[in-house]
């Protein structure tokens, strides 16, 4: 569905220069853009690069402002964002709101349809499941008895969703994803060396505006829950162990693993491949490396601090003894 570029600045609350009648239909790069396409650029230095391009309009920082154009601009303190933001309104309205049930889909009769939902091929819906308005449940997902989805959510394909667990408003879960599932915890016999398993009688609870990436696993809680709050975004192949509880808009990138009852507040950013053990607190705010490590039960606090390495440590703190060991290495001749 097109939107004049009138309408998209009204919604991004930015300042138009040049022709508002303009109709837009999607978001592209400055190299394959094309003329109802709109870019942006958020440092000037590239600004000349989107005027050459085809792109329709442009959204950029105040230093186009006075530049003379030959299309219409957007005037946003930060066009990145603006440019997100419109990406979604342009694609609001793409028709996958009209609801629809395909006829291989398996539907028990006691589920809650809203209004516009849609379940494509050959996906399952549980008994006593809720889904609300407008979301859609891709080919060949699973959702269980008792499941609650809020409005508007996307669940991609081959997406599973254990019994009981609850997902807001607005969220995105990608292909493969599985939510709910048992917590990985067992009871040795000391008699006999044997493990038996521990209750997982707990639930999942996923807040609103939270996305799951593909090949994704959260586990449900024990005896309690698991709850991933409102905003946070995990990338693909991130495990997250029973009990944890994860903070409002938390970053999580890929091959991540969270051992069970972590706790992590709010605004911490985890990078690639970091390993957390059981019972460990990560404080609000924290940046912790690729590959970084946290023992069990291990606190690490400072708003805005880089943590890295194993045990994770002040970035600082872990180069200067890198640099150490570099010098004690050329002092041995090794």
């Amino acid at each position: 569905m097109k939107r004049s570029l009138r309408e998209i600045a009204e919604s991004l609350q930015t300042r138009l220069i040049g022709d508002g009648k303009i109709e837009i239909t999607g978001v592209s790069s400055l190299e394959s853009s094309s003329p109802n396409h709109l870019v942006f650029v958020d440092d000037e230095k590239h600004l000349a690069g989107a005027l050459k391009s085809r792109a329709g309009a442009i959204i950029a920082g105040e230093f186009a402002a006075s530049v003379n154009a030959d299309r219409p601009l957007l005037i946003s303190d930060h066009p990145k964002l603006a440019f997100a933001r419109a990406a979604r309104i342009l694609a609001s309205d793409d028709g996958r709101q009209q609801g629809s049930i395909h006829p291989s889909a398996v539907i028990d009769p006691s589920a809650t349809l809203g209004v516009g939902v849609r379940v494509e091929a050959r996906a399952v819906v549980g008994e006593g499941a809720q889904i609300k308005d407008g979301t859609r449940i891709s080919a060949a997902s699973v959702i269980g008895a008792g499941v609650t989805i809020g409005s508007h959510c996307e669940i991609y394909p081959n997406v599973t969703i254990y019994p009981g667990t609850t997902v807001g408003d607005r969220v995105l879960i990608h292909a493969g994803a599985v939510l709910g599932s048992d917590g990985f915890g067992y009871v040795r016999d000391g008699k006999t060396g044997h493990y038996e398993k521990f209750p997982q009688v707990g639930r999942l609870v996923i807040e609103d505006d939270v996305e799951i990436g593909a090949n994704a696993t959260v586990d449900r809680g024990a005896l309690e829950e698991t709850r991933i709050r409102r905003g946070t975004k995990i990338d693909n192949l991130v495990h997250v162990g029973h009990n944890c509880d994860i903070g409002e808009d938390v970053v999580i990138a890929a091959q991540t693993g969270l051992s069970g009852s972590i706790v992590i507040e709010n605004a911490v950013v985890l990078g690639g491949q970091v390993g957390i053990g059981e019972h460990a607190t990560i404080g609000e705010g924290v940046m912790l490396g690729g590959q970084g490590g946290v023992l069990p039960n291990k606190i690490l606090r400072g708003k805005g601090v880089a943590f890295w390495g194993t045990p994770a440590q002040p970035l600082r703190q872990y180069l200067k003894q890198l640099a150490t060991l570099a010098r004690l290495a050329k002092k041995d001749g090794t």
